[in-house]
């Protein structure tokens, strides 16, 4: 699933490619609205709460739409070729005189009155980018359920809106704990640090092609995606395992000797052995 980031600057995208300007087609390619027509409408703008997109256009309408693990808007401009999937893929198409954007795999697309937004995203918590972000209430969320691992708590967008795995397991990195420590078990001065931590990472990489969270040259992550290759600090294998109920797949990546706290026994994370040996190649 896209981080905060992703969907924050694919928002920036569609509102820079249609914002101000007239539809001249539209087509959704979903049972729900295959008859909609938005033609003459104009975009007013494009704004991205957490994982969910926000297209607002004349009348009152608001289309929502959410990446999900595969999603991907792409814009074209007049004549280029649609390179984003085959078309069996596609679920929504904006064009303008000159611009043209294509939803690939939307598996969330719903059309609704602008001033029903809130039902849709109400629930989130504070948006890591967004003008409602509160750190304070971020961290009294998380604390709210002390017994829950640290990852999984920070992967629920009700407590805060815009990180994904890749975030959850590099901020558990930087704050030395592992993704299974409870959340109650967190050092004091960690869990301050936690919040503004996340945000700054956020807003770092929300202007970046490519996502960084080290500051080296040739090394953009720490732990997400090395297993089996050595810790940037250490040189321990850094690890791999699944986290959460099993209903997705959550790949959470540690360091054995870097972070403290509870992990799975060795030998568990069976599911990505594969993945293991791909990456060593």
């Amino acid at each position: 699933m896209p981080e905060g980031d992703t969907v924050w600057q694919t928002a920036r995208r569609l509102h820079d490619a249609l914002a101000g300007k007239a539809l001249t087609r539209s087509d959704f390619r979903v049972p729900k609205y295959a008859t909609v027509d938005l033609s003459g409408r104009a975009v007013l703008d494009t704004i991205s709460r957490g994982k969910h997109l926000l297209t607002r256009v004349e009348g009152g309408l608001t289309l929502h739409s959410h990446l999900l693990m595969e999603g991907a808007w792409k814009v074209y401009g007049d004549g280029e070729r649609w390179k984003g999937g085959p078309g069996h893929q596609i679920r929504a198409v904006l064009a303008t005189a000159d611009r043209t954007a294509v939803g690939y795999r939307l598996q969330v697309l719903d059309l609704m009155r602008t001033g029903e937004e809130d039902r849709t995203v109400a629930h989130l918590g504070p948006d890591l980018l967004g003008p409602d972000w509160d750190g304070d209430l971020a961290l009294a969320n998380l604390l709210a359920d002390p017994a829950r691992p640290l990852g999984e708590a920070l992967l629920d967008q009700r407590n805060l809106a815009g990180i994904g795995n890749i975030y959850k397991s590099e901020l558990c990195f930087l704050l030395g704990v592992t993704p299974w420590l409870p959340v109650g078990a967190l050092p004091t001065e960690l869990a301050a640090k936690l919040p503004p931590l996340a945000k700054s990472l956020l807003e770092a990489n929300r202007d970046r092609p490519v996502r960084r969270t080290t500051g080296l040259r040739g090394q953009d992550l720490f732990v997400y995606g090395r297993a089996p290759r050595p810790c940037l600090r250490c040189g321990t294998s850094v690890r791999v395992a699944d986290q959460g109920d099993g209903s997705q797949e959550r790949p959470t990546y540690w360091c054995p000797r870097c972070q403290g706290g509870p992990a799975p026994a060795p030998g568990s994370p069976q599911r990505w052995r594969e993945r293991y040996r791909r990456t060593a190649r």
